[in-house]
């Protein structure tokens, strides 16, 4: 398995991330908001997929492509940890700044 962090340091994989959040999507679908050819894009699928980012399913010859709604959040909330810490040092400064000047 890739690293899901390394996957989404790619802007382009990002963008594919942002429109799978919106509706499931084949990779023909995909290409068209980008310059690049089809090998491309599915490099970029393989990445996402590899790194549990996206889900593949295949529907006769067509193979669909959504968001892994699970691991996204889980990567949210990572992101979430770290705000909460920087508001909690944040608030702990100011108060200590309070309790100095008094």
């Amino acid at each position: 398995m890739e690293s899901a962090w390394k996957a989404i340091s790619d802007s382009s994989r990002r963008k594919i991330l942002v429109m799978l959040k919106e509706k499931e999507m084949t990779p023909t679908e995909i290409s068209k908001h980008f310059q690049f050819t089809m090998p491309a894009v599915s490099v970029h699928l393989r990445i996402l997929r590899n790194s549990d980012l996206i889900y593949e399913k295949k529907i006769g010859k067509n193979r669909i492509y959504s968001l892994n709604k699970e691991k996204a959040l889980e990567m949210m909330n990572f992101f979430a940890g770290l705000w909460d810490y920087n508001l909690k040092s944040l608030k702990e400064f100011l108060e200590n700044q309070k309790v100095a000047k008094k």
